[in-house]
C-alpha cells in the first residue's frame, strides 16, 4: 500500500500563518501537522509516500527532507496551485493510483493514530473514512445505509439541517485498491476533469461513482477516536486543546469556559444547567420564530426588566436583566467601596470582584455552616454587604430559609446589604418555597439584593440570562449605569416573554430532576473510593479517599472516557482534600460517569 498526501493549497483563512509557509506546515503545538503526519504513516511500512505540492513547494519538500524516514517520499510539483482546487492535484497522481493500493489523505488534517489503524486493517478494500455531522462542520457529507454503503453525495441543494442526525461528514481520509481506482476512480477522474475543468474537488468524481449500481464504495464510521480539519484559526485553536498531553487537555478545555458543541461526544459534568428543560414544545416554539428573532434588534433594556418581572412576579421597578448573572454581579459588588463578607469555598466570582473581600472560611469537615456561625464571625466587623450562595456552589449545602431571613435581619442592624444568590434553588427539596423572590420580602428587606442565574435553572446557558432583584433603587442605579441599553439578545427576551406558561412544564422537569439526583448519589456511593455529600442542587460534590488525586481523576476522565468534570484541587478553602464535583446529567449521562469512575478506581 501507498500513501498520497495532497498539499498544494494555499490555505488563506489560516492568514499570516501561511503566508510565506505551506498550510501543512502549520504547527499544532510546536509540531507541524506534515511531520506528525508522516511519522503516522510509519508504522505502516508503505511501499511510498507521494506528496502533491504547490504553494511554498520547495520549503516544504526541505523540510520532508529532513525528517529522518525510513519509507520514501516521492513529490508531484502542481504548478497552478492557485488557479486549480485538489481535484487537480490528484489528477496529476493519477499515475500512482494505477500501481498499488492507496491511502489517499489531505494535509490540513490531525488525528489519532488509531483513525489510520482503523481504516487500514478494514478488510474492505475501498472506503472513505466518515464521522457523524456535526452542526459546525463544512465540507463534503454523505448519507450511508446500514450496510455502510454511500448512498448519496450530498449538495447544497440536498442539505436539510432538520436531518443531520443521519448525515455523516467525510473525514478526507480514503482507502482505494489499485483495482478500484483503475476501473472506476481514474477513468472518471479523467472523463470530469475534462468535461468540467480543474477547478473542482476530488469528491465530486466519488459522487458520480456514487450514482453506479455497482460502485463497490463503503464508509468506515469513526466513533471513538479524534481528529480535526484545520482551515481558520479558530479550528487551529480547538486541535490545540485536542491534541496536546491529557494534563494540558484539561487546563486548556476547562479554560475554555463553554464552546464545547465543537467538541464532538464529550460530556459536560462540569458546568451546571437542568437536564430537563426546556422541553421540546417551549423549544420548538423558540425555533418557529427563530428567523424574526435572529433578523430583529431586542427590546431595550426596560422592556427586558418588565418580562423578567412579570413572570418572577415583582414590581418592574425592582428588577434588572443581564447577560446572565456575571454580569450583574461585577458591577453590584464593585459598587461596594469598603469590605464585602464573603464564604469559601463558595462561587469565587464575588470575592474576585470586591474590592476588600472579607472571607469566612467554613472549618467543618462536610463544609456546613449556620446562620449563627456567620453572624458570629461578622460580628465585631464593618461590612458593606455579605454574600450567601444558597445552595450553596461547590459543596451543595443549604441553609433554611428562616435562617437567611434571620441573616437580612442581622445585616439589616449592621446597616450591611445582604447578597442571596438563588441561581441552584428551585432544585432543592428541602422545604417548600424556600425563595426570598417574592415582592412583598423585597419590600420587608430593602437590604435584600437577590440574584438568580435564569441559564442554570432553566437550563438555557447559551441564552446567558440573570436577574437581580432589589427595592433598594439607589442599589439598582448603581447596577444599571454599568449595563447596556441592548444586553441581551432577541432569543433571550423572547424566552423571557413566553416561559412564564411553561411554568408547570419546568415544575413536572423539576420532580423529574429531584429523582434522577437521588439515584445518581445512590450509585455514586457504591463506589466505596468516594465520599459523597448530600446537595440541594444540581450537582454532587465527591471526595476522593484512596489517595489518587482530584486531578488524576479528572485527566482520566477526559482522556478515557472523553468526559469533563470539575477539579476542585486548587479551589480555595478545599485545600489538602482531594474534591471533584459533578452535575446532575440525564440518567443514562450519570450511568456512564458512574461506570467510568468504576473503572478507575476499581
Amino acid at each position: 500500500m501507498q500513501a498520497i498526501i495532497l498539499a498544494a493549497g494555499m490555505g488563506r483563512r489560516l492568514k499570516k500563518l501561511t503566508e510565506h509557509q505551506p498550510k501543512c506546515m502549520v504547527s499544532v503545538n510546536e509540531v507541524p501537522m506534515i511531520e506528525r503526519m508522516l511519522k503516522q504513516l510509519e508504522h505502516y511500512h508503505l511501499n511510498r509516500i507521494i506528496l502533491v505540492t504547490g504553494h511554498e513547494g520547495e520549503q516544504l519538500q526541505s523540510f520532508v527532507g529532513s525528517l529522518s524516514l525510513h519509507t520514501p517520499v516521492t513529490f508531484i510539483d502542481n504548478p497552478v496551485y492557485q488557479t486549480t482546487n485538489n481535484i487537480y492535484s490528484l489528477y496529476l497522481a493519477k499515475d500512482y493510483l494505477l500501481q498499488d493500493d492507496t491511502l489517499l489523505l489531505e494535509s490540513d488534517l490531525i488525528f489519532e493514530q488509531e483513525v489510520l489503524t482503523q481504516i487500514i486493517r478494514d478488510p474492505y478494500p475501498n472506503l472513505a473514512l466518515v464521522a457523524h455531522f456535526e452542526s459546525w462542520m463544512d465540507g463534503t457529507v454523505v448519507l450511508l445505509d446500514e450496510q455502510d454503503n454511500i448512498m448519496k453525495f450530498l449538495t447544497r441543494k440536498d442539505f436539510r439541517f432538520e436531518d443531520i442526525h443521519s448525515y455523516y461528514k467525510t473525514v478526507n481520509i480514503y482507502k482505494f485498491s489499485q483495482n478500484f481506482s483503475a476501473t472506476h476512480y481514474v477513468p472518471f477522474l479523467e472523463a470530469y476533469s475534462k468535461a468540467l475543468g480543474n477547478n473542482e474537488y476530488y469528491e465530486q468524481v466519488l459522487k458520480v461513482i456514487s450514482l453506479l449500481d455497482d460502485h463497490d464504495l463503503k464508509a468506515s464510521r469513526l466513533e471513538n477516536w479524534f481528529w480535526y480539519e484545520i482551515d481558520d484559526e479558530q479550528d487551529l485553536d480547538i486541535a490545540e486543546s485536542i491534541f496536546t498531553d491529557s494534563q494540558s487537555r484539561l487546563t486548556r478545555l476547562s479554560s475554555r469556559y463553554g464552546g464545547y458543541w465543537r467538541y464532538p461526544g464529550l460530556l459536560d459534568f462540569c458546568y451546571l444547567v437542568n437536564p430537563y428543560f426546556p422541553n421540546s414544545r417551549l423549544m420548538g416554539e423558540i425555533k418557529a420564530s427563530f428567523e424574526a428573532l435572529c433578523t430583529s434588534y431586542p427590546s431595550g433594556l426596560d422592556i427586558n426588566n418588565l418580562l423578567a418581572a412579570k413572570s418572577l412576579g415583582l414590581n418592574k421597578d425592582n428588577v434588572l436583566t443581564g447577560n446572565g448573572a456575571a454580569e450583574l454581579i461585577k458591577p453590584l459588588i464593585r459598587s461596594f467601596s469598603n469590605a464585602v463578607g464573603v464564604i469559601k469555598p463558595s462561587f469565587e466570582e464575588y470575592g474576585n470582584c470586591a474590592r476588600f473581600p472579607v472571607p469566612f472560611m467554613v472549618s467543618t469537615p462536610d463544609f456546613t455552616y449556620t446562620a449563627k456561625d456567620l453572624m458570629e464571625f461578622y460580628k465585631d466587623q464593618e461590612l458593606d454587604a455579605l454574600v450567601l450562595v444558597n445552595p450553596e456552589n461547590p459543596t451543595g449545602c443549604y441553609m433554611k430559609r428562616s435562617e437567611v431571613l434571620s441573616l437580612a435581619s442581622y445585616c439589616m442592624e449592621k446597616q450591611a446589604f445582604l447578597i442571596l444568590d438563588e441561581s441552584f434553588l428551585d432544585f432543592s427539596s428541602a422545604e417548600e418555597a424556600p425563595s426570598l423572590m417574592t415582592q412583598e420580602t423585597l419590600e420587608e428587606y430593602p437590604n435584600l439584593v437577590l440574584i438568580k442565574s435564569i441559564s442554570k435553572s432553566y437550563g438555557v446557558p447559551g441564552l446567558r440570562l440573570g436577574i437581580l432583584a432589589c427595592s433598594d433603587q439607589a442599589v439598582l442605579r448603581l447596577v444599571r449605569q454599568e449595563l447596556p441599553i441592548w444586553n441581551i439578545n432577541s432569543l433571550a427576551e423572547y424566552f423571557l416573554q413566553i416561559f412564564e406558561k411553561y411554568q408547570s412544564d419546568y415544575k413536572e422537569a423539576l420532580k423529574k430532576f429531584k429523582v434522577t439526583r437521588k439515584k445518581m448519589f445512590e450509585e455514586l456511593c457504591s463506589i466505596r473510593q468516594l465520599k459523597l455529600y448530600p446537595s440541594e442542587a444540581n450537582f454532587i460534590l465527591c471526595e476522593i479517599t484512596d489517595g489518587c488525586s482530584a486531578s488524576q481523576i479528572a485527566e482520566l476522565l477526559l482522556n478515557r472516557y472523553n468526559i469533563l468534570v470539575k477539579d476542585l484541587s486548587h479551589k480555595p478553602g478545599m485545600e489538602g482534600r482531594e474534591f471533584i464535583r459533578v452535575a446532575v446529567r440525564t440518567e443514562s449521562d450519570n450511568q456512564r460517569l458512574a461506570d467510568a469512575l468504576k473503572h478507575i478506581l476499581r
